[in-house]
């Protein structure tokens, strides 16, 4: 059988039925679904269907709730804070980004902290939703431990992504998104549902050694990109998106859940900052930042996202490729609900 080719109107609303079939309220399935669609359309497979059947363990094993209304709190001052009432991440971010906005062009700078929320979807919607409004954003969230910290044998970190966003004028934002391990969890399953072999630095298995193997690293660690850095910049997200917001850590999440087949539970940070207001009439910021990333790209560097815009243009232009798998993967989920996951 051959790959099938969908628009990404018809599988966003596949998506979305999928989770209304399962009890997701409208709200809910809505927000999810455009953060799925977003990573198929954007070339990255870790967090595009492949995410779905996490969300139906999660919500089947009762650690999510899937009619949640997220509640913005009464707050003053820079920090913006929404309570996702134990639902995904993905609604509450969309229900506080006006006030967030609002509070950033008043004040130069705001933070909005998410609290109580399940997470697992990818970090760049939302700083592209930020720079679409000209400001530079910066979002983070612990994951639940999953990760050795550098000269460690067990894990204690998370993946702990950390993204970026920078806004252009006429062209697409400058936007990175990484996790602070080498890889994102969801390339060792990636690799292990192929039958392939990890790289050589991935992970390490139950007893602190270097492994290759996909189950023996997702029951042992992972480690941290570049060594004791990595490390430091997860700890630091460790610090700023859990403790001091008041929400789990990723050894408290993962106490919490009791299993990393699940999406997990925590909070997020995300900052905005307002070029103009920070620059206070010293030159325009945006051009000063447009002639910098140009001299990176004049050398031949590429530019983070360059890959992730290109596939968005192809998959604007021609659909979303379907494997065969993936597609018996969504009629599967959309037949048998919460039936076709363990």
């Amino acid at each position: 059988m051959n790959a099938s080719t969908i628009p990404l109107d018809a599988l966003n609303a596949e998506v979305v039925a999928i989770f209304r079939n399962v009890g997701f309220s409208a709200a809910q399935a809505a927000a999810l679904a455009r953060g799925i669609v977003a990573g198929e359309r954007d070339g990255c497979k870790s967090h595009g269907i492949y995410r779905i059947a996490g969300c139906l363990r999660t919500l089947k094993a009762g650690k999510v709730v899937p009619d949640a209304e997220p509640v913005l709190a009464d707050t003053d001052g820079a920090i913006v804070r929404i309570d996702a009432k134990g639902g995904f991440a993905n609604l509450a971010f969309v229900r506080g980004l006006p006030e967030f906005v609002s509070r950033t062009r008043a004040l130069g700078m705001a933070a909005l902290v998410v609290n109580d929320c399940t997470h697992f979807s990818a970090l760049w919607p939302e700083i592209e939703d930020i720079t679409a409004h000209g400001l530079a954003g910066l979002a983070m969230c612990p994951s639940y431990a999953t990760v050795a910290p550098a000269g460690g044998i067990r894990p204690l970190l998370g993946t702990n992504p950390f993204a970026f966003g920078w806004p252009r004028r006429d062209a697409p934002p400058y936007v990175f998104d990484f996790a602070t391990s080498v890889v994102a969890r969801g390339e060792i399953e990636l690799f292990r549902r192929a039958g392939d072999p990890l790289p050589d630095g991935w992970a390490i298995d139950a007893d602190g050694n270097p492994t290759d193997d996909p189950d023996a690293a997702l029951a042992g660690a992972m480690l941290p990109f570049g060594g004791h850095k990595g490390s430091a910049i997860a700890t630091m997200i460790e610090l700023l998106a859990g403790a001091m917001i008041g929400d789990f850590t990723s050894d408290e999440a993962l106490d919490f859940l009791g299993s990393t087949a699940i999406a997990p539970r925590h909070g997020e940070l995300i900052l905005a900052f307002d070029p103009s207001r920070f620059a206070g009439g010293r030159g325009d910021p945006l051009a000063r930042g447009e002639r910098f990333i140009a001299a990176i790209a004049d050398q031949g560097a590429r530019l983070p996202g360059q890959r992730r815009h290109a596939a968005r243009a192809r998959s604007l232009a021609h659909g979303i490729k379907l494997t065969p798998a993936e597609r018996a993967e969504l009629d599967r989920l959309r037949r048998d609900g919460l039936d076709a996951v363990d």
